[in-house]
């Protein structure tokens, strides 16, 4: 029945997909890992570790590691891992630590035992038959992480490739149709405690429905947990060799911690003394010697206004205060510090504070030609 559909197609022209369908696999597992937000992610068959790269990006994630055959292709793109200067700049809120392992993916090695997610993206099609026999009693048996993505290409749409003789790839050792596949998965699900789901990516053309998707893929959930890998990590040896490991800055180190907090509160006084500075100008120029008001930042009205109720920064003489109370009130400084107590302690280095250590203080004299003298004690 399906040859018969594919027959009736007359593809004129090859055919493509936009985004490719190379997009479209890692995009499927970046969404799944943005709903359900794994700490451990592993990439089995990593080649030019394109996904490793576009995962890091997730702050769920604390570990990320690459597994290949492949010791040089490996070794050409762990570059795309490095960490750059706006990583340092910016830290993630989480720790992240990205390892490169060589070896074989049907090996048994400690090193990805414990995971939330493995990944293995046209992996399968690549392994020789004896290497996929033993590969289920790796992946499930052994490594157990809880959640396995594989995604392998759909036979019976190469017929749609115009050109294609075979397989799609000279390596490719097999390609599955998508009743094959079901059964291989299903089998393998139900041996090692797994339930399985299958989706695909890459629409036919109109008129061949009948041979599904271009890439056929099964979603592997562990049933429940099992003691094994604890006992695994015990008695087998490493296997694997690392090619390099990449660890990020992160607000979880207190010395980014405390630069991040520096930044956003020298970040937010500096605006505050910007506002202050205008109005003193203003107040300078008018005849009417009405005293200046210090004017808040402007929020979403629907919101509550985080000001409200702490105490307003004031100038003596030609020193600007800013209370503790008034930065801690800022979302981003809040959500950093948690409370006022470490707000004071991350900043004590980095700052002035006042002698009862209410208060930032700064002299607001030194980048504006500005006689405050007029101004002793105003509230602003």
């Amino acid at each position: 029945m399906v040859d018969s559909d594919v027959q009736r197609v007359q593809v004129k022209e090859n055919i493509k997909f936009t985004p490719s369908l190379s997009e479209q696999r890692h995009k499927f597992v970046l969404d799944f890992v943005r709903k359900h937000k794994p700490q451990k992610v592993a990439d089995l068959g990593c080649a030019n570790c394109k996904l490793l790269w576009r995962l890091k990006y997730h702050e769920s994630i604390e570990v990320l590691a690459g597994l290949d055959i492949d010791e040089n292709i490996l070794t050409r793109n762990i570059y795309r891992l490095h960490t750059g200067a706006g990583d340092y700049l910016d830290p993630r809120e989480r720790p992240l630590t990205i390892t490169l392992y060589h070896g074989s993916v049907v090996e048994k090695d400690p090193c990805l035992l414990g995971f939330d997610l493995i990944t293995c993206i046209e992996l399968i099609e690549h392994l020789e038959a004896k290497e996929l026999a033993q590969f289920p009693e790796v992946l499930f048996g052994f490594f157990s992480p809880t959640t396995v993505i594989i995604s392998t290409p759909n036979f019976e749409f190469n017929p749609l490739f115009s050109g294609k003789t075979l397989f799609r790839h000279p390596d490719h050792k097999f390609e599955w149709d998508r009743t094959q596949f079901q059964s291989w998965a299903s089998d393998a699900a139900r041996n090692y405690g797994y339930s399985v789901e299958f989706t695909g990516l890459g629409e036919p053309p109109p008129g061949a429905e009948a041979v599904g998707f271009c890439t056929q893929i099964g979603i592997f959930m562990k049933n429940k947990p099992n003691a094994q890998s604890l006992l695994n990590e015990k008695t087998v040896e490493c296997t694997h060799t690392t090619v390099g490991t990449v660890i990020y800055p992160s607000l979880k180190e207190e010395k980014y911690l405390r630069k991040a907090v520096s930044n956003e509160v020298f970040s937010q006084i500096l605006k505050m003394k910007r506002v202050l500075l205008e109005s003193l100008k203003m107040k300078n120029d008018s005849d009417s010697g009405d005293e200046c008001e210090f004017v808040k930042p402007k929020y979403n009205e629907s919101k509550n206004d985080p000001f409200e109720e702490t105490p307003k920064p004031f100038c003596i003489e030609n020193v600007f205060y800013v209370p503790l109370e008034r930065l801690f009130s800022f979302p981003k400084i809040k959500h950093l510090c948690g409370d006022l107590e470490t707000l004071k302690m991350l900043i004590a280095d980095e700052v002035t504070l006042s002698s009862d250590g209410s208060s930032v203080m700064i002299n607001i004299v030194d980048e504006e030609d500005c006689d405050l003298s007029d101004n002793d004690g105003d509230d602003l």
